[in-house]
């Protein structure tokens, strides 16, 4: 008998992936697309930067600006996404196989001009993948009424550290030198990018617009995901100025660990094997964090929440100078591992709270705020450690606005509530 049309439809529509598990190959794909974008891309240098210093390829005053020129890049390929008029998944494929030539080059090559402007290229790339592959994929998921699966995507910048943090460690246990390392972390962006090159096949000529791009902190898009939020009364004496301002000092106060907490760990506990194990376990933090940082009840006040991340990143900033030891380090990696995300889920639903669905501009804003933090942190870091030879008042300066930043978001808060009727 002839196929009729409805076996036809139906024939197709069996070799078509449920809905499920199309959501699942999206958010998993997206995940190792942020896990190549920003934990090889991105953080794949800190835990380098003590191979490197170790060879005398560069010191800690030229590690730092080369630690600023990439967050400087992650700045300006965050606030260039609003002018970029590609269609999504094309932008995240060119980002990514960028972000894999670049990497090997960082093994390939060996002068520091070269290596400023690789670097300041991969912050830009980072940013391009980051906010395009996670604002395809909320549209993709919410298509597939599975929206959840957000919060997986977000685990992808931790396991890309946690990964790069245990390469960076077999190769110094095989005594390779630091281009060996680079070449490796290349070598698995380029595997991971091959794996999910086919998630990315461009769909439509939905253009990349400034709506999405407005977003660029980790997680932004997952936490928009939310019900959408009216603004708070205009008259009600409430301003953007305090979540502006400090969200600022958490990209200052996390980013020096976040540079060189190996280093800091190396000099603090020389001949041990344990200071190249901590940067992973913070990477590894991040992705349960992502995840229940997500999942933070709406009613909960986003000032408190933020005020509570940054305390607990304070600590974990400031430990190893009470505790510089094993345990000290650890506790402090996690500390400051598992807010690391929900920190910008908590400012993006302060923003809507504040400007409702018009906070897109606000939203911007305050990731610019966080993104100058990023590239002052390691500026301050390299002088306070020329002059004083250690980390402790690099250290000091970055739990002390952490604290601040929290203590400036609690009387925000109360501020509120004596203004309320």
């Amino acid at each position: 008998m002839p196929a009729t049309v409805a076996d036809s439809d139906r024939a197709v529509s069996s070799r078509q992936p449920s809905p499920e598990r199309a959501a699942w190959r999206i958010a998993l794909s997206c995940m190792l697309a942020l896990a190549i974008a920003m934990g090889i891309g991105r953080f794949a240098f800190t835990p380098m930067l003590p191979l490197m210093l170790h060879e005398h390829l560069t010191d800690i005053q030229h590690g730092s600006w080369l630690a600023s020129l990439n967050y400087a890049g992650y700045f300006v390929g965050a606030l260039s996404c609003m002018w970029l008029r590609f269609t999504p998944t094309r932008i995240v494929r060119f980002a990514l196989a960028l972000t894999v030539v670049l990497t090997l080059a960082m093994g390939l090559l060996d002068s520091f001009a070269v290596w400023a402007v690789v670097r300041t290229l991969a912050g830009i790339m980072s940013a391009w993948a980051m906010v395009f592959s996670a604002g395809w994929a909320f549209r993709k998921l919410g298509e597939l009424h599975m929206p959840s699966l957000g919060g997986v995507i977000f685990a992808g910048p931790g396991a890309g550290i946690v990964v790069t943090g245990l390469l960076a460690s077999l190769n110094s246990s095989l005594a390779w030198p630091a281009r060996g390392g680079w070449l490796l972390c290349g070598g698995l962006a380029l595997a991971l990018l091959a794996l999910i090159w086919r998630t990315f096949e461009p769909d439509g000529p939905a253009p990349a617009t400034a709506a999405g791009a407005a977003n660029p902190g980790h997680a932004t898009h997952a936490a928009q995901a939310q019900p959408a939020a009216h603004a708070v009364n205009h008259g009600s004496g409430e301003t953007v100025i305090p979540v502006t301002v400090l969200y600022g000092f958490a990209g200052f106060g996390y980013i020096i660990t976040a540079t060189f907490l190996p280093v800091i760990a190396r000099q603090a506990l020389p001949g041990s094997p344990w200071p190249d194990l901590f940067f992973p376990l913070l990477g590894l933090m991040v992705m349960p964090g992502a995840i229940i940082g997500a999942r933070a009840p709406q009613a909960w006040d986003n000032r408190l929440l933020l005020a509570a991340c940054y305390v607990t990143q304070g600590l974990g900033v400031g430990i190893g100078i009470v505790l510089p030891n094993v345990v000290g380090f650890a506790v402090g990696s996690v500390l400051v591992g598992l807010p690391f995300t929900a920190i910008t889920v908590y400012a993006v639903r302060e923003c809507r709270r504040l400007r409702g669905d018009n906070a897109n501009g606000l939203i911007g804003l305050v990731t610019a705020s966080y993104g100058i933090g990023q590239i002052v942190g390691p500026l301050v870091a390299a002088p306070l450690v020329a002059a004083t030879g250690n980390f402790t008042a690099a250290l000091l300066c970055a739990s002390g606005a952490l604290v601040f930043g929290a203590i400036g978001f609690v009387w925000d808060w109360r501020r509120s509530l004596e203004r309320a009727p």
